[in-house]
């Protein structure tokens, strides 16, 4: 564990040197603090639900210690900060992957068709830093900032950042900033928060963020609850991301059960979007669901002057039982050169062997964190076990385009060491359909996850 922790923090030492960041913060001793800090073993407390308000992370646990002198619990948040104006809370992530292939040799002339050449690959996939805060105003006003190091892109982002406000006129919250769009439960979720090592490939061609404003809202005595959001481009022109010119986005959905006591949730939604690609084309790509992996699903420049996109998502949970499935199609429309549909879609199981059950969350109506083991690794327990067991496919071909199509079944487990540290270990067998070829590959892959939230 220390040499993969030491490997880590160089491979993030490299990627700042010569910044400005690293002159301005000292982002050496961040990395190392940062390390020491998840190595420690954490002190007693009690947990104390608190939901952070636009809830896309889900939920955080505010931690007390107890005074032997007083009998009485006092704050110890080691990451949270309560000033006379406002709260502040520092938080930071990294995901570092490793990944292994055997392949047979019609996937092999696929990779050479492509120009790749797939090997066993270490690979950082992201940092970031973020904070959050809650002003002390009658209403409620909540603010957060991410920064983020894009390990594909070899470039750094501003992730979700924006002010909510606090709307109980219209039973929910309004967000103003970049942020995700609200469509999928589980692309809502926080990256390091799902069951998966990645989402599902059909997911993509939805930018991970978005700069505008959404509406979202719970009503708790019919559980109805809903996402309404409007973006543009204005800021986010050029980056990476930002695939469209503007986009507006909706995401209704019911909850036949939901017995928060129990921990038994029955959640359906539906998705909808439409949008206007950048400059009326668009170009999409997968990697199949493994970071290390290339984007060897990939449709070429299209022309579209706007789309629709349509899905459905059902998830049950009793206990420590998860399953779940989101489908989706994306239709490109065009005048000039024709329309075009791409579809897919995913179904899960996951199952807590030991600990926690996951969280379902109705400010954001998602899944949240796995919460604490009553007993980490280094407090003499074995932290926390879940087992998952995941089928996707995604079809990139339609009529003239060939991106290719590829089907893959993970069986997985996730391992919780503590609060912050996650380790998964990850089998997965695909089969991808390309260049008139059917090509099979296996996936041998690890993933260690540090998460200060």
């Amino acid at each position: 564990m220390n040499l993969v922790l030491i490997h880590i923090t160089r491979r993030i030492i490299k990627i700042f040197q010569g910044t400005y960041l690293l002159q301005t913060i000292r982002i050496r001793i961040l990395v190392a603090l940062l390390l020491m800090a998840m190595l420690t073993p954490p002190q007693s407390y009690c947990q104390e639900e608190k939901k952070i308000p636009d809830g896309t992370e889900g939920l955080y646990f505010k931690k007390h210690v107890y005074d032997s002198t007083t009998g009485l619990a006092k704050n110890l948040d080691d990451n949270e900060f309560d000033g006379k104006f406002s709260s502040f809370k520092i938080g930071m992530g990294l995901i570092y992957d490793f990944a292994t292939y055997i392949q047979d040799d019609e996937f092999k002339q696929q990779m050479d068709s492509a120009g790749f050449d797939l090997g066993p690959t270490f690979k950082l996939r992201d940092f970031r830093v973020l904070g959050s805060g809650q002003l002390k105003t009658r209403r409620t006003l909540s603010f957060k900032f991410a920064f983020f190091y894009d390990g594909n892109l070899d470039t750094w982002l501003v992730r979700e950042s924006g002010i909510t406000i606090g709307v109980p006129e219209l039973a929910g919250h309004i967000f103003i900033g970049r942020t995700k769009e609200g469509f999928s439960l589980v692309k809502v979720m926080n990256g390091h928060s799902p069951w998966g090592m990645e989402r599902q490939m059909v997911l993509d061609p939805i930018p991970i963020l978005a700069d505008g404003i959404k509406w979202f809202g719970y009503l708790p005595k019919s559980r109805i609850f809903w996402n309404l959001g409007a973006f543009v481009d204005w800021i986010s022109k050029g980056q990476g991301f930002s695939t469209f010119e503007w986009q507006y986005v909706a995401r209704v959905g019911w909850l036949p059960l939901y017995d928060k006591q129990n921990h038994k949730v029955v959640h359906l939604a539906g998705n909808f979007r439409y949008g206007k690609p950048v400059d009326g084309k668009i170009t999409l790509k997968s990697r199949p669901e493994s970071n290390p992996t290339p984007l060897i699903l990939n449709t070429g420049q299209f022309d579209a002057e706007h789309s629709w996109h349509i899905g459905g998502e059902a998830y049950y949970s009793n206990k420590r039982f998860l399953i779940g499935s989101e489908i989706l199609t994306h239709n490109f429309y065009s005048d000039q050169s024709g329309d075009h549909k791409f579809y897919g879609g995913d179904v899960f199981i996951a199952y807590m062997i030991s600990g926690n059950t996951r969280p379902y969350n109705t400010v954001g109506s998602i899944y949240g964190f796995v919460p604490q083991a009553k007993k980490s690794i280094f407090k003499g327990g074995a932290g926390q076990w879940e087992a998952v067991l995941k089928f996707s496919k995604y079809d990139l071909d339609d009529g003239v385009i060939k991106g290719g199509k590829f089907w893959r079944i993970t069986p997985m487990v996730n391992w919780y060491l503590n609060k912050i540290i996650r380790w998964e270990f990850v089998y997965g067998y695909g089969i991808f359909e390309r260049y008139n070829l059917k090509g099979k590959v296996q996936f041998f892959e690890t993933r260690l996850q540090f998460s200060v939230l």
